[in-house]
């Protein structure tokens, strides 16, 4: 592959004017978006701005249905005019660019050779070289800052994973032999593998910094990049977890050690989830995000400090009540910028060091993958709204000017009838205030009443956000003629660390007080039909959904995905057993958790269900293990309820197929539309 130089990848834009015209959509009546349409919109991702912020390197993703699958390619786009230009081309997939120091040099991760390897292309012309060559191929990777090395993390054979194999000799099977928790995790089984850390030299000299029986970085709660290098090379920080009982524990911990991997020593010590190393500019410093509460995955996200020298810790915003979710130090090491979960969205903020005085600069949609220029005077991010997939945005380091840089699927938005995400609010559960969002469908007329879909979360520490999302999208609910409502109920981040805790050994109490009140408000909407009213939802949503079918008769329609309908077994069922021992108050063999566990089971209820219900689930959600959802189809139809079950033998906790998507979202819009819709 050649680099594309100044003058060839003009003559390349023509090849690319879809992705990147700005000009006017023909003459026509807006639509509303189709399922194909929505499936098959180009997804942009991972900017990284070059050192001298004259460029953003980035990911547009774009699914296919005919070919089942998704291809990526890395673009690259002028931060000054916004152009823009496809810079890898081939066969196989292209991600994760990261820009060398120098910025003379991009790589990029690719599957051209058949694995995901690190590539490296020179941006002034030139074939795109092969660095590594890993068996089991890349996971992530970063430059050290001299640019004499790259260090990556994959996975690799660790331990006697071979008993099975050796039982069934000479006769192979493909079943396998555990004797410790946590052998899976999300949608794989991880017997008998490790992901360690490796330096690379341009050269091709691999070395393996972390030769021990540890998942480096962790499979569960680490942070966006939890690997990082000092600013001369001469140290290097990993997240690790390691207490033995890895199924019940959240102690990621940061651990410091030479290029080499010698010396290795831990410099944080709690019991809480530390992670997301950084080392300030001048190497006095290495930052991170921690969680104090051991055991809880959903803590406060706090900005801490190490100072090398001494070894003291400092707290750096201890005040300021939201979620750190990632940060980026300034150039002179007096303040980061800081991605921040806030009331419905993401924020951009800059935090001083060592004062902690906030200052916000960017707000509005979900803004996210934050990047400054090497002299602190630009930022580069995402940003996406209900109404519009992610671009690539800038603004100056102070947040003004802010303006896309990307207009990948302009033109396709302008062609659709897209409303905006509506804030609103109510009075909820102990009278507190609770906030929501509501969509209106194509072509509103506030003299009609339309249906409503409400939908649910997960998380169940989770939040609805102003954003274009991957699969519970807004737009594409309300393109059937629907009213959409999100309501952000007690136990939703973004609104303090006091209301996210509110929802744990609770689940069916604050949380379902929130659900019908905020359902009561926007019944009361002058064109909202409350006859004609459906709630889905996922995870803990679907779990919300089973609750409501057993605890209210207002919904006609209930589509629970990948929801818990006992969480006896699913409490024995899922991998990462610090969940449900922390949500219930312990393991359920003990008689206080146990309680919880039963007065918040839906199971409980379910002698109380007659709504028609999709129940989906699928085989590879180690999460929420599949039989969930056997359970909630099996007493639909044990007791005669209209209700379907929709299964996915390949997907996980979510569907993410394209062929699969479709699926899912033609049953369950027409699942919707056939109790919701006037005919019904």
């Amino acid at each position: 592959m050649t680099a594309v130089g100044s003058a060839a990848r003009r003559g390349a834009l023509g090849l690319a004017l879809l992705m990147t015209v700005t000009g006017t959509v023909l003459a026509q009546a807006k639509r509303p978006i189709g399922i194909e349409e929505y499936i098959t919109t180009p997804v942009v991702s991972d900017p990284q701005l070059s050192p001298d912020g004259t460029l953003v390197a980035f990911t547009i993703t774009t699914p296919s249905i005919e070919e089942n699958r998704s291809s990526s390619r890395v673009w690259l786009a002028e931060i000054a005019t916004g152009e823009s230009w496809q810079a890898t081309v081939g066969s196989g997939n292209e991600r994760l660019p990261r820009w060398a120091p120098d910025g003379r040099t991009l790589t990029f991760v690719s599957t051209r050779d058949g694995s995901p390897q690190i590539w490296r292309m020179p941006l002034r012309g030139g074939e795109a070289s092969k660095i590594t060559s890993v068996a089991h191929g890349i996971s992530d990777y970063l430059w050290s800052p001299d640019g004499k090395a790259l260090y990556f993390w994959t996975d690799v054979p660790w331990g006697d994973s071979t008993e099975a194999q050796k039982r069934s000799a000479p006769y192979p099977t493909s079943a396998q032999i555990v004797t410790d928790l946590f052998y899976r995790h999300w949608n794989e089984w991880r017997v008998g593998i490790r992901s360690h850390v490796f330096r690379v030299t341009l050269a091709g000299e691999v070395t393996d910094l972390t030769p021990f029986d540890r998942d480096v970085p962790p499979l569960a709660l680490g942070g966006l990049t939890d690997v990082a290098v000092s600013p001369v090379g001469t140290e290097v920080a990993v997240v690790y977890n390691p207490d033995t009982a890895l199924a019940t524990s959240t102690n990621n911990d940061i651990a410091v050690m030479g290029p080499d991997g010698s010396a290795r020593q831990f410099i944080t010590t709690t019991r809480g989830n530390d992670h997301s190393p950084r080392y300030s500019p001048d190497g006095r410093y290495i930052g991170y995000l921690s969680m104090a509460t051991p055991g809880f995955e959903a803590d406060r996200q706090q900005l801490m400090l190490y100072e090398r020298a001494s070894g003291r810790k400092l707290n750096v915003a201890p005040r300021f009540d939201r979620s750190i979710t990632d940060f980026r130090w300034l150039p002179d090491g007096r303040g980061v910028i800081a991605e921040v979960e806030d009331r419905g969205g993401h924020s951009i903020y800059r935090i001083e060091v060592p004062s902690g005085r906030t200052t916000l600069l960017v707000s509005g949609g979900t803004n996210s993958n934050v990047q400054l220029s090497d002299d602190g005077t630009r930022l580069s991010f995402l940003r996406s709204t209900a109404d519009r997939p992610a671009e690539v945005w800038t603004a100056t380091i102070e947040g003004k000017e802010p303006r896309a840089v990307t207009n990948v699927n302009g033109e396709r938005m302008a062609a659709l009838d897209l409303a905006p995400a509506e804030s609103f609010g109510f009075v909820g559960a102990r009278g507190d205030s609770v906030f929501g969002w509501l969509v209106k469908p194509p072509g509103f007329r506030p003299d009609r009443k339309y249906p409503l879909v409400y939908l649910i979360h997960g998380g169940p520490q989770g939040a609805w956000l102003d954003q274009w999302h991957g699969r519970w999208n807004y737009a594409l609910f309300a393109s059937r003629g629907y009213v959409v409502a999100a309501v952000n109920f007690h136990g939703s981040t973004g609104y303090g660390q006091a209301f996210t805790n509110s929802i744990s050994r609770n689940w069916g109490g604050l949380p379902f007080e929130d659900l019908m009140k905020g359902l009561d408000a926007v019944a009361r909407l002058p064109y909202v039909d409350s006859t004609r009213m459906g709630a889905a939802g996922a995870s803990y949503g679907g779990y919300a959904v089973y609750w409501l079918a057993g605890n209210t008769k207002r919904f006609r329609a209930l589509v629970a995905h990948d929801g818990i309908y006992n969480p006896l077994s699913m409490a024995g069922t899922t991998e990462e057993l610090w969940f449900p021992h922390w949500e219930f108050g312990g393991p359920p063999t003990d008689p206080q958790a146990r309680a919880v566990i039963e007065k918040w089971s839906p199971a409980n209820f379910a002698q109380n269900w007659t709504t028609p219900m999709l129940v989906v689930h699928s085989q590879l959600d180690y999460r929420v293990d599949v039989s969930e959802g056997l359970q909630a189809f099996t007493n639909l139809r044990l007791r005669g309820i209209p209700g379907k079950f929709l299964y996915f033998p390949d997907e996980d906790h979510f569907v993410t197929r394209p062929r699969n998507r479709r699926l899912w979202w033609g049953t369950v819009l027409d699942f919707l539309d056939q109790y919701l819709k006037p005919s019904a």
